[in-house]
């Protein structure tokens, strides 16, 4: 496995300073100059890095020091980035920003990874005063490598004259000068940005591409990359990137049992992190995509199903009409198939699920109870998830670094007893969440099995046992 990449990280001074714009156009612009460009992003995010995919033509990854432990992440990092030329590093929300004592936050993400930091600015009815921020953002910590900035949504070429005049006056390279531009605006709702799989950004990611290669001094932005240091010591023991999906077990002993994983995957359910399945799949899974939309029933000699989160509540209708997939389902976790879901998978297996209108929609039944939505985030943070008994992802007594991130909120026709206590990392308190019922295990939480393989294990075993018993 390479010890070094060239690599750059996109920061931001608050979210909604247009880092994913930047990075979208960023990576176009690189591929336009025939240089393979690997993404990634700060952050559980699973939407932004579908804008990533789209410029890059390769899979976006997440980087996380809460889902994944800090001292695996650069060498995961460098099996993701694998014979990459450069690797961007989309930030979240502004640089310091993260969990609780600044957990995964961009600047915690950007010292691990000892790359350069270029510090993106909106500059909208700001002059002089963006010199000052960007003075006060190199200051804060000097550990982080800011070496530079961008200057996003400039209003004319006199604005974009004083502001490096300013930044001249700190010594603070200028890297690009961005002009506002309402059609490169991308799409978003209640979660963030509207997901790639559900609108047609090809040609927005083209125009993004075009801007971004005018306007910014890409091939500076190369050069800069190209300083970072070689890393010391990574694990060596994880996978190159070649191996981080298979579809057949790995070397050595051979499955007991095949294992054929059916993942949902479509405009309803696409919140999965890439390096999150390819666990499964070193594991000796065959993952098997199949759609909750539009497929009438589970595929078949399946021994597990995974359902992630998504957007079920924007085709709650869709989803009511495909029935027979509803019972396909429920007839499933009735003969005891392994079922994990996550968040939007979670709120398809309860009963029935009411949109934003408040018209109900029923799902799939295998959990008692509703989910509604709400126009008030109901959740968003870092968890610790206790297992309070055995269940598919382990023993009691598990514990799961993990994420929430909902509008909807649970609504019980009598309160069960819960399979996790979830404990927020931000001020401790203490819930009980999610539902269990033979061997479907649910809830609102998202995790990374490279973060946890041993519960990527044992629902694999589970899985197994399942086939097994199957075939007798």
């Amino acid at each position: 496995m390479r010890n070094s990449i060239p690599r750059i990280v996109i920061a931001g001074t608050q979210s909604g300073s247009g880092k994913t714009t930047l990075v979208t156009g960023l990576l176009a612009a690189l591929r336009a100059r025939e240089l393979s460009v690997q993404s990634y992003k700060v952050g559980p995010d699973y939407i932004d890095p579908g804008f990533h995919a789209l410029a890059s033509g390769r899979p976006a990854h997440n980087l996380d020091t809460w889902l994944v432990p800090a001292a695996k992440l650069p060498a995961l990092f460098l099996a993701e980035a694998g014979d990459a030329d450069i690797a961007v590093i989309e930030g979240v929300m502004g640089l310091y920003d993260g969990g609780r004592k600044g957990v995964s936050s961009t600047a915690e993400i950007a010292k691990l990874l000892d790359a350069p930091v270029l510090l993106t600015i909106d500059c909208k009815s700001m002059g002089a005063s963006a010199a000052a921020i960007a003075l006060g953002f190199k200051s804060y910590d000097p550990d982080v490598n800011i070496a530079g900035v961008l200057l996003n949504r400039l209003g004319s070429a006199t604005h974009e004259t004083m502001i490096r005049t300013a930044m001249e006056a700190i010594s603070m390279p200028v890297l690009g000068a961005i002009h506002r531009d309402d059609a490169l605006h991308l799409p978003e709702r209640h979660l963030g940005l509207t997901p790639t799989t559900e609108v047609e950004a090809a040609e927005t990611v083209r125009k993004m591409g075009e801007a971004v290669g005018r306007q910014v001094d890409v091939e500076g932005i190369v050069a800069l990359a190209k300083k970072a240091v070689t890393f010391e010591n990574p694990d060596a023991s994880l996978p190159s990137q070649s191996s981080l999906r298979m579809t057949a077990p790995p070397e050595g002993e051979p499955l007991a049992h095949p294992l054929r994983l059916a993942v949902a995957q479509d405009a309803a359910f696409s919140f999965y992190y890439e390096s999150s399945l390819a666990v499964l799949e070193r594991l000796g899974a065959t993952l098997v995509p199949f759609s909750p939309l539009k497929d009438a029933a589970l595929p078949d000699g399946i021994s597990g199903l995974l359902i992630g989160g998504g957007f079920p509540e924007m085709f709650a209708s869709d989803l009511a009409a495909n029935a027979s997939m509803r019972q396909s389902i429920r007839s499933a976790a009735d003969a005891g198939l392994p079922i994990y879901a996550e968040c939007g998978g979670y709120m398809y297996l309860l009963e029935d699920l009411v949109d934003f209108d408040g018209k109900a929609h029923p799902m799939c039944g295998v959990f008692p109870g509703r989910a509604a939505m709400t126009k008030k985030l109901q959740m968003v943070g870092y968890v610790t998830a206790k297992m309070q008994w055995d269940t598919i992802l382990g023993p009691a007594g598990t514990e799961l670094r993990g994420h929430e991130f909902h509008f909807s909120q649970e609504l019980e026709r009598e309160e069960p007893v819960r399979p996790y206590t979830f404990t927020k990392l931000r001020n401790g308190a203490t819930y009980g969440a999610g539902q269990q019922r033979g061997n479907v295990l649910g809830s609102y939480l998202h995790i990374h099995f490279a973060g946890c393989p041993g519960a990527a294990g044992h629902f694999v075993e589970a899985c197994q046992a399942y086939g097994k018993k199957a075939d007798q």
